[in-house]
Formats: C-alpha cells, structure tokens, sequence
C-alpha cells in the first residue's frame, strides 16, 4: 500500500482495516502523532489527511486517501509552522501529551477560517481534550497564529 507521509513516499504491507495511527507510530516510526483513546473522542491521534483534521486512530488505511501530515511534517524542515510558533509564545504546553493533536487542528482551523472568533475556535478546538486545563492558552495561540499568518 502505498502513502505519503510529510511529503515523503512510503510504501507498507499492513491490512486495509489498520487504523492509521498504528501505521504511522508502529511501521513508519512516527512518535508525534499520540494514542489517547482509541476512539476519536481526545484528539491526540489528530493528524491531516488532504489538509483535513482527522481522527488517526479511527481512520483505518483504506480511508486514507490522500497525503498524510503529521506534527513532523506542518512546518517548513528549517521553520516552525505559524501555530507552533504561537504554541511556544504563549507557553500553552504542561504535560504536553496532547499538544501534537492540539495544534494540528488549530492548523486546520486556520486554513479554513483565518481569523476564528472565540465561538470559531471553541467549537473547532472542542474535540481535542487536554487534561491540564490550558484552554486559555490555546485560545490564544490560535488568535496568535491567526495573526501571524494574516501578515500582522
């Protein structure tokens, strides 16, 4: 089977109905991308499929359709990504358990809205939990990156 995996080709020999989650950590090696739930419920797994947030511990191999982006993958090999950099000035990171699946979807809130209001960002940013309490942080590292993004 064949997969692009930031920007990189791989090819894997795993069943259709392998969650993608396991493909990436177990077969390719890929660490940022976390296990939480296993049931698409916490956010850690998030990753892009296609620029989408998706949920890889549900997303099984035969859904993939499209390149994949992991943590490893949103910025530039030189440069953070615009959310990664908002992440560290705002020191939104404790445990940081969940911060890989935090920023991807925050990424993909971006790219689709790029200037979220407080609503745009509390429902995008809903389904990714984080037991440390650091949502106002969060907040303000999308509103941070949004910034950043707009050129502000």
């Amino acid at each position: 089977m064949q997969l692009i995996v930031d920007g990189k080709p791989y090819t894997v020999d795993v069943e259709d109905d392998m969650p993608l989650l396991w493909v990436l950590r177990d077969e390719l090696g890929i660490k940022g991308v976390k296990y939480g739930c296993g049931v698409a419920a916490c956010g850690a797994c998030t990753v892009h499929i296609d620029g989408v947030a998706v949920r890889s511990c549900q997303t099984t191999m035969s859904d993939v359709e499209g390149p994949v982006t992991t943590i490893e993958g949103l910025g530039q090999p030189d440069a953070l990504h615009a959310v990664q950099e908002a992440w560290v000035e705002q020191q939104v990171a404790q445990c940081g358990y969940c911060q890989s699946g935090q920023i991807m979807q925050a990424a993909s809130l971006l790219s689709e809205i790029s200037n979220p209001s407080d609503a745009d960002i509390d429902e995008a940013m809903a389904g990714n939990l984080c037991r440390c309490g650091t949502y106002p942080r969060i907040r303000a590292a999308v509103k941070t990156a949004a910034a950043k993004l707009q050129g502000a």
